[in-house]
Formats: structure tokens, C-alpha cells, sequence
């Protein structure tokens, strides 16, 4: 089974939560959309946890010290 993008676990975690916020559906049904929403969840965390080690590796100097920089264009 190929590994979800990001993008799309996050789309189906949305879905997940559309249906759960319904409460058109069962208790049983509820649990199992419960799980499956913390299961992508977890997935997507874990996803961005990676591209924030990537991104450190790639912004480190040569001696391997990280500098803090904007990531330009983000605003809050």
C-alpha cells in the first residue's frame, strides 16, 4: 500500500471530521471514524515532524549549527 501525501491524509481527516460533526451516525460508526481520524491525525503529525528535521538538516552551516531564519513570505 503506497504511503498518503500529506495533503491527501489531511483531506480525509477533514471528511472524518464533516461525518463526526453530522452525528448522523451511529455510536459504532462514531468510534471507528474516531480512530480513523486519530490514525491520520498521527500520520500527518508525524509528517511534519520529517519536513521540520529536513528543513533543520538543510539549514544548517557547516560547522552544523542552525541559524533561525524567516521562512520569507509568511505572515502571521
Amino acid at each position: 500500500m503506497a504511503t498518503k501525501t500529506f495533503e491527501a491524509s489531511m483531506a480525509e481527516l477533514e471528511e472524518v471530521v464533516a461525518q463526526l460533526e453530522t452525528g448522523d451516525i451511529s455510536l459504532d460508526d462514531s468510534l471507528k471514524l474516531f480512530e480513523k481520524g486519530i490514525k491520520l491525525a498521527k500520520s500527518c503529525q508525524k509528517k511534519l515532524d520529517e519536513a521540520e528535521r529536513r528543513v533543520k538538516i538543510l539549514t544548517a552551516d557547516a560547522e552544523g549549527e542552525m541559524t533561525e531564519e524567516d521562512f520569507g513570505g509568511v505572515e502571521e
